[in-house]
């Protein structure tokens, strides 16, 4: 038997997301999904307010999950609205969550950093086989989650403001991008650390796993030209090399790399580069699930 339909969105720095699904043999089982890259990061101005363009995205989204909530047969108990780093930090968040409501009447739940990779790791945990202590590591558009654990125990969890959408206004937004950029982005890295640095590394891992799109966006390159979904010190190297190279700051030239990808790349890479060498990562593999699928699986226990 089958339970109702329920939905899970996520609006992230990034992207907004939702995943609707069926409780299926005690498991959530994914019916649905969409994606809008709204880059919510980017309309942070400098006064700490969501500029009118970016909320205007942001609200046309939700209007279209709404609607496809009604196609999907979804009913508004069973729909889960979760917001992370860009309206954590925003001073116009109200104003945000109240446009929202006309559109998609669900109240937004502003959750912390700490339940971010809370949500974060259940939701790999769920998706990805493994055993052992890991590292997971989930680079969004304005904050990076990571947390460290073994089985059900979290052993270390944090929230730190670095993002792919706010790495690269701040540091990519010149063209040519110069080794100077990496440079800089591994210093700020070092920095938002801090004594996460040395307590990461103390507590170490036999594993390390990666989630959201500065990861899927090298691993999508990566099979698209027939390499071993493995990101490596190499592999983030090479493209390092690439980045540098191109002629064109819409990096086409890329092979492998999606369109929608390339705007935030640049940064992605970046980070995740100033990581491995700061944390001595030797590889890191693509998680099955995050954020949302967290949130999905607590949606599966509530309306079990």
């Amino acid at each position: 038997m089958t339970s109702a339909s329920y939905a899970a969105i996520t609006l992230g720095s990034n992207s907004f997301n939702m995943m609707v699904a069926k409780t299926v043999s005690h498991h959530p089982k994914i019916v649905a999904k969409y994606k809008r890259k709204v880059r919510l990061a980017e309309g942070i101005e400098a006064d700490g307010s969501l500029n009118p363009s970016a909320m205007t995205r942001g609200i046309e989204c939700l209007a279209m999950f709404s609607e496809m909530l009604i196609k999907e047969g979804v009913s508004a108990d069973n729909v889960e609205i979760i917001a992370t780093a860009t309206l954590r930090k925003i001073s116009n968040a109200d104003d945000f969550c109240q446009q929202a409501l006309t559109v998609l009447p669900h109240p937004i739940r502003i959750i912390s950093g700490i339940e971010e990779a809370q949500l974060i790791y259940q939701g790999m945990a769920a998706t990805t086989e493994g055993s052992g202590r890991r590292l997971v590591i989930d680079i969004g558009g304005a904050s990076t989650e990571f947390i460290i654990g073994d089985g059900d125990n979290i052993l270390l969890k944090t929230s730190l403001a670095m993002g792919c959408v706010t790495f690269n206004n701040r540091f990519f937004n010149q063209f040519p991008f110069q080794t100077l950029d990496f440079d800089q982005v591994k210093n700020s890295v070092k920095a938002a650390l801090g004594d996460y640095e040395q307590q990461l590394t103390h507590l170490g891992w036999h594993g390390v796993v990666g989630a959201s799109g500065s990861v899927q966006s090298v691993v999508e390159l990566l099979n698209a030209r027939g390499l071993s979904a493995v990101i490596s010190l190499d592999v983030l190297h090479t493209l390092k090399h690439e980045i540098l190279t191109q002629e064109s700051v819409s990096m086409l030239a890329i092979a492998g790399l999606k369109p929608e990808r390339a705007p935030t790349f640049a940064a992605g890479v970046a980070i995740l580069l100033a990581l491995f060498e700061l944390l001595n990562i030797e590889k890191l593999h693509l998680s099955g699930g995050a954020l949302r699928e967290g949130v999905l699986h607590q949606l599966a226990q509530r309306t079990r």
